[in-house]
Protein backbone atom coordinates (compact mmCIF):
# COMPACT_ATOMS: atom_id res chain seq x y z
CA UNK A 1 0.00 0.00 0.00
CA UNK A 2 1.10 3.83 -0.58
CA UNK A 3 1.74 6.25 1.91
CA UNK A 4 -1.90 6.31 3.75
CA UNK A 5 -0.45 10.60 3.75
CA UNK A 6 -1.45 10.43 -0.21
CA UNK A 7 -4.88 8.97 0.31
CA UNK A 8 -7.59 11.04 0.02
CA UNK A 9 -10.43 11.60 3.34
CA UNK A 10 -13.01 9.34 1.28
CA UNK A 11 -9.80 6.55 0.51
CA UNK A 12 -9.07 6.36 4.26
CA UNK A 13 -12.98 6.26 5.30
CA UNK A 14 -13.76 3.63 2.82
CA UNK A 15 -10.68 1.69 3.75
CA UNK A 16 -11.15 2.56 7.27
CA UNK A 17 -14.81 0.82 7.40
CA UNK A 18 -13.29 -2.17 5.41
CA UNK A 19 -10.72 -2.75 8.36
CA UNK A 20 -12.83 -2.34 11.01
CA UNK A 21 -14.97 -5.00 9.37
CA UNK A 22 -11.79 -7.13 9.63
CA UNK A 23 -10.86 -6.72 12.85
CA UNK A 24 -14.80 -7.60 14.20
CA UNK A 25 -14.56 -10.70 12.32
CA UNK A 26 -10.14 -11.25 13.86
CA UNK A 27 -12.15 -10.59 17.64
CA UNK A 28 -15.09 -13.10 16.97
CA UNK A 29 -12.30 -15.97 16.45
CA UNK A 30 -11.19 -15.45 20.89
CA UNK A 31 -7.50 -16.56 19.97
CA UNK A 32 -5.78 -14.78 22.65
CA UNK A 33 -1.49 -14.46 21.86
CA UNK A 34 0.85 -13.29 24.36
CA UNK A 35 3.83 -11.17 22.65
CA UNK A 36 4.60 -9.42 25.74
CA UNK A 37 8.35 -10.76 26.51
CA UNK A 38 11.26 -12.28 24.97
CA UNK A 39 10.52 -16.15 26.43
CA UNK A 40 11.39 -19.43 25.18
CA UNK A 41 8.87 -21.67 23.49
CA UNK A 42 7.74 -25.11 25.19
CA UNK A 43 9.95 -26.38 22.27
CA UNK A 44 12.92 -24.54 23.20
CA UNK A 45 12.64 -25.85 26.68
CA UNK A 46 12.34 -29.31 25.78
CA UNK A 47 16.11 -28.60 24.38
CA UNK A 48 17.47 -28.60 27.69
CA UNK A 49 15.53 -31.68 29.44
CA UNK A 50 17.78 -33.99 29.02
CA UNK A 51 20.09 -32.49 31.49
CA UNK A 52 17.75 -32.68 34.27
CA UNK A 53 17.27 -36.47 32.81
CA UNK A 54 21.09 -37.20 33.07
CA UNK A 55 21.57 -35.39 36.59
CA UNK A 56 21.81 -37.89 38.94
CA UNK A 57 25.13 -39.23 36.64
CA UNK A 58 26.84 -36.25 36.88
CA UNK A 59 29.93 -36.06 38.96
CA UNK A 60 29.48 -33.33 41.87
CA UNK A 61 32.89 -33.89 43.18
CA UNK A 62 35.12 -30.94 41.79
CA UNK A 63 38.90 -29.86 42.47
CA UNK A 64 37.52 -27.65 45.15
CA UNK A 65 35.59 -30.77 46.98
CA UNK A 66 31.95 -31.61 47.00
CA UNK A 67 30.00 -29.17 45.21
CA UNK A 68 26.74 -30.54 46.97
CA UNK A 69 28.52 -28.96 50.11
CA UNK A 70 29.47 -25.32 50.89
CA UNK A 71 32.27 -23.31 49.14
CA UNK A 72 33.01 -21.47 46.19
CA UNK A 73 31.36 -18.30 46.59
CA UNK A 74 32.77 -17.03 43.09
CA UNK A 75 31.09 -20.54 41.46
CA UNK A 76 32.65 -24.00 40.70
CA UNK A 77 35.78 -23.73 38.67
CA UNK A 78 34.71 -25.09 35.71
CA UNK A 79 31.42 -22.87 35.06
CA UNK A 80 33.68 -19.93 35.79
CA UNK A 81 36.10 -21.62 32.36
CA UNK A 82 32.92 -22.26 30.54
CA UNK A 83 31.61 -18.76 30.57
CA UNK A 84 35.13 -17.43 30.28
CA UNK A 85 35.32 -19.28 26.99
CA UNK A 86 31.94 -17.56 25.97
CA UNK A 87 33.19 -14.47 27.09
CA UNK A 88 36.86 -14.56 25.88
CA UNK A 89 38.38 -13.44 28.97
CA UNK A 90 39.96 -15.43 31.82
CA UNK A 91 38.49 -17.39 34.90
CA UNK A 92 39.62 -15.35 37.42
CA UNK A 93 37.84 -12.52 35.78
CA UNK A 94 34.21 -14.67 36.12
CA UNK A 95 31.90 -14.92 38.88
CA UNK A 96 29.05 -16.77 37.87
CA UNK A 97 25.90 -16.75 39.89
CA UNK A 98 22.78 -18.12 40.13
CA UNK A 99 19.31 -17.15 37.88
CA UNK A 100 19.58 -14.63 35.55
CA UNK A 101 21.32 -11.65 35.15
CA UNK A 102 18.77 -9.35 36.01
CA UNK A 103 19.89 -10.33 39.55
CA UNK A 104 23.47 -9.41 39.14
CA UNK A 105 22.93 -5.93 37.36
CA UNK A 106 20.37 -5.11 40.75
CA UNK A 107 22.57 -6.14 42.73
CA UNK A 108 25.76 -4.46 41.31
CA UNK A 109 23.58 -0.95 41.44
CA UNK A 110 22.24 -1.61 45.53
CA UNK A 111 26.30 -2.69 45.90
CA UNK A 112 27.48 0.53 44.12
CA UNK A 113 24.47 2.62 46.03
CA UNK A 114 25.03 1.35 49.71
CA UNK A 115 28.87 0.96 49.69
CA UNK A 116 30.60 2.61 46.81
CA UNK A 117 32.49 1.32 43.96
CA UNK A 118 36.25 0.29 44.89
CA UNK A 119 36.07 1.97 47.97
CA UNK A 120 34.29 5.17 46.60
CA UNK A 121 31.60 7.60 48.04
CA UNK A 122 28.42 5.32 47.75
CA UNK A 123 25.78 6.69 45.15
CA UNK A 124 23.14 7.01 47.69
CA UNK A 125 25.26 9.65 49.60
CA UNK A 126 25.34 11.75 46.39
CA UNK A 127 23.06 14.72 45.73
CA UNK A 128 22.35 13.54 42.17
CA UNK A 129 22.79 10.13 40.05
CA UNK A 130 22.67 9.20 36.26
CA UNK A 131 22.70 6.33 34.15
CA UNK A 132 22.43 6.82 30.17
CA UNK A 133 19.62 4.90 28.27
CA UNK A 134 20.09 4.22 25.31
CA UNK A 135 16.54 4.02 23.71
CA UNK A 136 14.67 2.33 22.48
CA UNK A 137 16.04 -0.03 25.12
CA UNK A 138 15.64 -2.90 28.07
CA UNK A 139 12.38 -1.87 29.76
CA UNK A 140 14.17 -3.89 32.93
CA UNK A 141 17.36 -1.61 32.72
CA UNK A 142 14.80 1.21 33.17
CA UNK A 143 13.07 -0.16 36.16
CA UNK A 144 16.51 -0.61 37.65
CA UNK A 145 17.09 2.74 37.54
CA UNK A 146 13.53 3.79 38.55
CA UNK A 147 13.62 1.79 41.95
CA UNK A 148 16.63 3.68 42.93
CA UNK A 149 15.83 6.98 42.41
CA UNK A 150 18.45 6.82 39.67
CA UNK A 151 18.08 9.53 36.91
CA UNK A 152 17.72 8.87 33.29
CA UNK A 153 19.53 10.30 30.25
CA UNK A 154 17.96 8.82 27.29
CA UNK A 155 20.11 8.69 24.04
CA UNK A 156 18.87 7.48 20.57
CA UNK A 157 19.71 4.13 19.42
CA UNK A 158 21.40 3.93 16.12
CA UNK A 159 21.77 1.34 13.61
CA UNK A 160 25.21 0.63 15.03
CA UNK A 161 24.41 1.22 18.65
CA UNK A 162 23.80 4.65 20.76
CA UNK A 163 24.90 7.89 19.75
CA UNK A 164 28.38 7.64 20.39
CA UNK A 165 28.92 11.71 20.04
CA UNK A 166 26.03 12.22 22.79
CA UNK A 167 27.48 9.64 24.81
CA UNK A 168 30.93 11.37 24.79
CA UNK A 169 29.88 14.23 25.68
CA UNK A 170 27.29 13.35 28.62
CA UNK A 171 30.46 11.39 30.39
CA UNK A 172 32.93 13.62 30.06
CA UNK A 173 31.26 16.17 31.30
CA UNK A 174 29.27 15.37 34.40
CA UNK A 175 30.35 13.48 37.19
CA UNK A 176 26.57 13.07 38.33
CA UNK A 177 26.73 10.33 35.26
CA UNK A 178 27.85 6.78 36.53
CA UNK A 179 26.76 4.41 34.32
CA UNK A 180 25.48 3.31 31.13
CA UNK A 181 23.33 0.78 29.89
CA UNK A 182 24.13 -1.32 26.85
CA UNK A 183 22.45 -4.88 25.15
CA UNK A 184 25.76 -4.64 22.25
CA UNK A 185 24.19 -7.76 20.23
CA UNK A 186 21.52 -7.83 19.18
CA UNK A 187 19.87 -5.42 21.05
CA UNK A 188 16.82 -5.34 22.80
CA UNK A 189 14.33 -4.25 20.87
CA UNK A 190 16.17 -3.33 17.77
CA UNK A 191 18.06 -6.41 17.39
CA UNK A 192 20.82 -3.62 16.67
CA UNK A 193 24.72 -5.33 16.94
CA UNK A 194 27.10 -2.63 17.82
CA UNK A 195 30.02 -1.84 15.53
CA UNK A 196 33.63 -1.83 16.22
CA UNK A 197 34.14 1.48 16.16
CA UNK A 198 30.55 1.93 18.50
CA UNK A 199 32.62 -0.57 20.93
CA UNK A 200 36.12 1.09 20.75
CA UNK A 201 34.75 4.41 21.47
CA UNK A 202 32.46 3.53 24.96
CA UNK A 203 36.07 1.45 25.77
CA UNK A 204 38.13 4.75 25.39
CA UNK A 205 35.74 6.85 27.42
CA UNK A 206 36.92 9.86 29.47
CA UNK A 207 34.22 9.44 32.27
CA UNK A 208 34.47 12.66 34.75
CA UNK A 209 33.35 10.06 37.09
CA UNK A 210 36.20 7.94 38.20
CA UNK A 211 33.13 5.44 39.20
CA UNK A 212 31.46 5.44 36.22
CA UNK A 213 30.42 1.80 35.38
CA UNK A 214 29.40 0.33 31.94
CA UNK A 215 26.55 -2.51 32.21
CA UNK A 216 27.22 -4.44 29.02
CA UNK A 217 24.30 -6.89 28.99
CA UNK A 218 25.57 -9.34 26.65
CA UNK A 219 22.52 -10.96 27.02
CA UNK A 220 22.16 -12.59 23.42
CA UNK A 221 25.53 -13.50 22.51
CA UNK A 222 25.51 -16.79 21.21
CA UNK A 223 21.67 -16.26 19.84
CA UNK A 224 21.67 -15.54 16.24
CA UNK A 225 19.30 -16.84 13.98
CA UNK A 226 21.56 -17.87 10.89
CA UNK A 227 25.26 -19.63 10.40
CA UNK A 228 26.69 -16.82 9.88
CA UNK A 229 26.17 -15.38 13.23
CA UNK A 230 27.39 -11.43 13.92
CA UNK A 231 30.37 -10.73 15.53
CA UNK A 232 30.98 -8.41 18.35
CA UNK A 233 34.32 -6.79 19.19
CA UNK A 234 35.62 -7.71 22.35
CA UNK A 235 35.49 -4.51 24.82
CA UNK A 236 37.93 -6.15 27.71
CA UNK A 237 40.54 -6.60 25.05
CA UNK A 238 40.03 -2.21 24.24
CA UNK A 239 39.62 -1.35 28.00
CA UNK A 240 42.55 -3.26 28.99
CA UNK A 241 44.77 -0.61 27.22
CA UNK A 242 43.57 1.67 28.55
CA UNK A 243 43.14 3.77 31.86
CA UNK A 244 39.36 1.96 31.86
CA UNK A 245 40.54 -1.67 32.84
CA UNK A 246 37.55 -1.44 35.78
CA UNK A 247 34.81 0.31 33.60
CA UNK A 248 33.10 -2.70 32.42
CA UNK A 249 30.30 -5.23 33.81
CA UNK A 250 29.57 -8.04 31.27
CA UNK A 251 26.55 -9.62 31.87
CA UNK A 252 25.13 -13.12 30.51
CA UNK A 253 22.73 -16.14 31.76
CA UNK A 254 21.76 -19.66 30.61
CA UNK A 255 18.07 -18.21 30.67
CA UNK A 256 17.44 -18.50 26.78
CA UNK A 257 19.90 -21.41 26.76
CA UNK A 258 18.81 -23.77 29.10
CA UNK A 259 15.71 -23.27 31.60
CA UNK A 260 14.49 -19.03 31.92
CA UNK A 261 15.29 -18.37 35.46
CA UNK A 262 16.09 -21.63 36.88
CA UNK A 263 19.90 -21.64 34.92
CA UNK A 264 23.11 -19.87 35.63
CA UNK A 265 23.98 -16.49 35.25
CA UNK A 266 27.62 -14.52 34.86
CA UNK A 267 29.93 -12.11 35.32
CA UNK A 268 32.98 -10.87 33.60
CA UNK A 269 34.92 -7.84 34.88
CA UNK A 270 38.42 -7.20 35.73
CA UNK A 271 40.10 -8.96 37.90
CA UNK A 272 39.91 -6.37 40.91
CA UNK A 273 36.54 -5.51 40.60
CA UNK A 274 35.88 -9.21 41.25
CA UNK A 275 37.59 -9.23 44.69
CA UNK A 276 35.69 -6.12 45.50
CA UNK A 277 32.40 -7.97 44.35
CA UNK A 278 33.38 -10.88 46.32
CA UNK A 279 33.95 -8.74 49.23
CA UNK A 280 30.65 -7.71 49.57
CA UNK A 281 28.84 -11.15 48.80
CA UNK A 282 30.77 -12.80 51.44
CA UNK A 283 28.08 -11.05 53.82
CA UNK A 284 25.03 -11.96 51.49
CA UNK A 285 25.44 -15.67 50.52
CA UNK A 286 28.03 -18.52 51.36
CA UNK A 287 28.00 -19.90 47.63
CA UNK A 288 25.55 -20.49 44.50
CA UNK A 289 23.64 -23.06 43.46
CA UNK A 290 26.19 -25.61 42.38
CA UNK A 291 24.69 -28.20 41.78
CA UNK A 292 22.85 -26.52 39.14
CA UNK A 293 26.63 -24.95 37.97
CA UNK A 294 27.56 -28.41 37.37
CA UNK A 295 24.65 -29.62 35.77
CA UNK A 296 24.72 -26.95 32.91
CA UNK A 297 28.68 -27.86 32.89
CA UNK A 298 28.08 -31.12 31.95
CA UNK A 299 24.69 -30.64 29.33
CA UNK A 300 26.65 -27.34 28.05
CA UNK A 301 30.09 -28.90 27.97
CA UNK A 302 31.94 -25.94 25.92
CA UNK A 303 31.72 -22.81 23.50
CA UNK A 304 31.22 -25.49 20.18
CA UNK A 305 28.62 -27.20 21.98
CA UNK A 306 26.64 -24.21 23.60
CA UNK A 307 26.64 -23.20 19.44
CA UNK A 308 25.01 -26.59 18.18
CA UNK A 309 22.36 -26.22 20.92
CA UNK A 310 21.89 -22.59 19.91
CA UNK A 311 21.31 -23.83 16.50
CA UNK A 312 18.71 -25.97 17.56
CA UNK A 313 16.81 -22.88 18.93
CA UNK A 314 17.50 -20.86 15.89
CA UNK A 315 15.52 -23.27 14.05
CA UNK A 316 12.16 -22.91 16.16
CA UNK A 317 12.98 -18.78 15.63
CA UNK A 318 13.80 -18.30 12.63
CA UNK A 319 10.69 -19.13 11.09
CA UNK A 320 8.47 -16.69 13.34
CA UNK A 321 11.04 -13.97 12.90
CA UNK A 322 10.97 -14.50 8.74
CA UNK A 323 6.94 -15.00 8.87
CA UNK A 324 6.70 -11.70 10.57
CA UNK A 325 9.07 -9.94 7.76
CA UNK A 326 7.42 -11.31 5.44
CA UNK A 327 3.86 -10.49 6.30
CA UNK A 328 4.91 -6.99 7.29
CA UNK A 329 7.14 -6.62 4.52
CA UNK A 330 3.76 -7.60 2.15
CA UNK A 331 1.47 -4.87 3.85
CA UNK A 332 3.82 -2.00 4.69
CA UNK A 333 6.72 -2.44 2.50
CA UNK A 334 6.35 0.58 0.09
CA UNK A 335 4.96 2.82 3.63
CA UNK A 336 7.22 5.27 4.83
CA UNK A 337 4.82 5.47 8.05
CA UNK A 338 5.72 1.91 9.32
CA UNK A 339 9.04 0.84 9.29
CA UNK A 340 10.89 -2.11 11.35
CA UNK A 341 13.94 -4.09 12.85
CA UNK A 342 14.74 -7.05 10.53
CA UNK A 343 17.43 -8.59 13.07
CA UNK A 344 19.45 -11.01 12.79
CA UNK A 345 19.11 -12.94 16.01
CA UNK A 346 17.88 -12.11 19.74
CA UNK A 347 14.39 -11.73 20.72
CA UNK A 348 12.84 -9.07 19.67
CA UNK A 349 11.35 -6.88 16.52
CA UNK A 350 11.36 -2.99 16.67
CA UNK A 351 8.23 -1.68 15.21
CA UNK A 352 7.71 2.06 15.06
CA UNK A 353 4.06 3.22 13.83
CA UNK A 354 4.09 6.49 14.30
CA UNK A 355 1.83 8.52 16.59
CA UNK A 356 -0.19 5.25 16.77
CA UNK A 357 1.56 2.66 18.76
CA UNK A 358 -0.69 3.41 21.90
CA UNK A 359 -3.96 3.12 19.69
CA UNK A 360 -2.10 0.39 18.18
CA UNK A 361 -1.50 -2.07 21.20
CA UNK A 362 -4.70 -1.11 22.43
CA UNK A 363 -6.74 -2.30 19.91
CA UNK A 364 -4.38 -5.70 19.43
CA UNK A 365 -5.33 -6.09 22.71
CA UNK A 366 -8.84 -6.04 22.27
CA UNK A 367 -8.49 -8.64 19.31
CA UNK A 368 -6.41 -11.15 21.78
CA UNK A 369 -2.59 -10.11 21.06
CA UNK A 370 -0.99 -8.32 23.96
CA UNK A 371 1.89 -6.82 23.34
CA UNK A 372 4.34 -4.95 25.90
CA UNK A 373 2.87 -1.63 26.76
CA UNK A 374 3.38 1.32 24.21
CA UNK A 375 6.82 3.52 26.19
CA UNK A 376 8.18 0.60 28.00
CA UNK A 377 11.09 1.12 25.27
CA UNK A 378 11.60 4.55 26.66
CA UNK A 379 12.71 6.03 30.22
CA UNK A 380 9.94 6.84 32.02
CA UNK A 381 7.95 5.45 29.64
CA UNK A 382 8.09 8.68 27.76
CA UNK A 383 8.33 7.94 23.92
CA UNK A 384 7.88 11.52 22.95
CA UNK A 385 6.54 10.29 18.99
CA UNK A 386 4.30 7.60 20.06
CA UNK A 387 6.20 5.29 17.80
CA UNK A 388 8.01 1.86 19.23
CA UNK A 389 6.48 -1.31 19.66
CA UNK A 390 8.18 -4.41 20.94
CA UNK A 391 7.52 -7.55 19.06
CA UNK A 392 8.63 -10.70 20.84
CA UNK A 393 7.77 -13.39 18.69
CA UNK A 394 9.12 -16.55 20.46
CA UNK A 395 6.72 -18.21 22.20
CA UNK A 396 3.73 -18.51 19.88
CA UNK A 397 3.35 -21.38 17.60
CA UNK A 398 3.38 -20.51 13.56
CA UNK A 399 -0.40 -20.78 13.45
CA UNK A 400 -0.91 -18.65 16.57
CA UNK A 401 1.95 -16.05 15.26
CA UNK A 402 -0.33 -16.13 11.57
CA UNK A 403 -3.00 -14.60 13.57
CA UNK A 404 -1.34 -12.21 15.63
CA UNK A 405 0.06 -10.84 12.35
CA UNK A 406 -3.54 -10.32 10.95
CA UNK A 407 -4.47 -8.45 14.18
CA UNK A 408 -1.67 -6.51 14.14
CA UNK A 409 -1.42 -5.31 10.70
CA UNK A 410 -4.77 -4.53 10.58
CA UNK A 411 -4.58 -2.26 13.95
CA UNK A 412 -1.65 -0.73 12.41
CA UNK A 413 -4.08 0.11 9.13
CA UNK A 414 -7.25 1.40 11.50
CA UNK A 415 -4.74 3.79 13.65
CA UNK A 416 -3.32 5.49 10.54
CA UNK A 417 -6.41 5.21 8.86
CA UNK A 418 -8.13 7.09 11.68
CA UNK A 419 -4.78 9.62 12.69
CA UNK A 420 -5.69 11.03 9.03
Amino acid sequence: MSNYGELTPVQREELLCEELKTFKKLKKKCISVDMTRGRPSKEQLEIAMPMLKEAGGYNYITEAGDARNYGELAGIKSARELFAELFEVKSDEVIVFDGSSLDIMYNLVQFAMQFGVLGGVPWNKLEKVKFICPAPGYDRHFSICENFGIEMITVPMKEDGPDMNLVELLVSNDESVKGMWCVPKYSNPTGAVYSDKTVARIANLKPAAKDFRVFWDNAYMVHGLYANDDKLKNIFDLTKKTDNANMVYELASTSKITFAGSGVAALATSAENVADLLKKMFFKQINPNKVNQVMHVNFLKNKDNVKRIMSLHADILRPKFELLETRLKDAFGDCQEVKWSTPKGGYFVSLDVKECAKRVVALAAEAGVKFTAAGSTYPYMQDDSDSNIRIAPSVPSLAEMDFAIDVLVCAIKIALFEKR
